[in-house]
């Protein structure tokens, strides 16, 4: 083959022109350099690959927590030393390690575990309750324009007002018995989901709106596919502050009338002058709340994940 052959031949395929395939969280050299000799060690790929993640993680990770755990700490360990050396009444407000050995003793009587079961199944139910209105309300109001103006007129007049407020009223209606609870729990939930849901409803991106009417898109195949998934971070929110209403508004209705349940075993403490049950039954409430925002916080992450796939449409 002459040098012209070779210079066509070589011409026709030049590995500087030849596309490059990139990987992600792998650095790439470039080969045939002279500096190197044109070869990638074994040694360098599995260097670039084995410490793409920080080593300082856990580290990391501990600090976090100590930045999140340590006041607390620090305010219980306060508050013990107080109580040791008298600076505060046990009376009035009992040490920690009281505290403590009042929910062990009483979590191995099987008491505790009676009223939480209680009032978790009132919670529940009212949030579940408020939970299927308010989201219904809020689609349909946010997309009827009559019932959108009336929905926010709505909103401002009985949103003021507080739960605990309709309890004289529950009790005229309903009596003492669950529906009473039922429904303040109902009425503390079904405001903060409502207008969550009428917000997002409202932001929903008018480009959407406009190319689904162009193509004529069915209402409920618009709802289903770009109205809640656009608005479930923000119905989500709603949710969370739902459920955190729903355990005060359980609190408030078992301490006016009931015979059971986390209110009922505060308000007992109280008529017994046992603020360790007292404080016994506020933490408990405390960790309940945690615990349910937790797993709303969890079933959110999976339902935004969901979200991404509509995110093309």
């Amino acid at each position: 083959m002459d040098d012209s052959q070779r210079s066509v031949h070589s011409g026709a395929f030049n590995s500087r022109d030849a596309p490059r395939l990139s990987f992600p969280g792998c650095q790439t050299q470039r080969r045939g350099s002279r500096e190197d000799g044109g070869i990638v060690s074994k040694q360098a790929v599995s260097t670039t690959i084995g410490h793409s993640v920080p080593s300082h993680r856990p580290f990391a990770l501990l600090s976090a927590f100590a930045v999140r755990v340590g006041p607390l700490v620090a305010l219980v360990t306060v508050w013990q030393v107080a109580c040791d050396f008298g600076a505060v009444r046990p009376v009035l407000l009992p040490a920690p390690s009281t505290i403590v050995r009042t929910i062990w003793d009483m979590t191995l009587s099987g008491e505790l575990a009676e009223h939480v079961a209680v009032s978790s199944a009132r919670v529940l139910q009212g949030f579940g309750i408020a939970a299927v209105l308010a989201l219904a309300l809020g689609i349909v109001m946010g997309l009827i324009g009559p019932l959108n103006r009336l929905a926010d007129l709505m909103v401002q007049v009985l949103k003021p007002i507080p739960p605990i407020a309709w309890i004289p009223l529950s009790i005229l209606w309903f009596g003492i018995g669950e529906e009473a609870k039922i429904f303040i729990i109902v009425l503390g939930a079904f405001f903060p989901i409502l207008v969550s849901t009428l917000d997002a409803v409202h932001q929903t991106d008018v480009r959407y709106v406009e190319l689904a009417r162009v193509l004529e898109v069915p209402r409920l195949n618009f709802i289903r596919q770009v109205m809640i998934p656009g608005a479930l971070p923000q119905i989500m929110s709603g949710l969370r502050l739902g459920i955190t209403m729903s355990w005060m508004c359980v609190v408030a209705a078992e301490l006016i009338a009931a015979s059971s349940g986390i209110g009922f075993l505060i308000m007992d403490g109280r008529v017994m002058s046992n603020a360790s049950v007292v404080l016994a039954g506020m933490i408990t409430l405390g960790v309940l709340g945690k615990l349910t925002d937790d797993a709303l916080r969890f079933a959110e992450r999976r339902l935004v994940r969901w979200r991404a796939g509509f995110s093309g449409l």
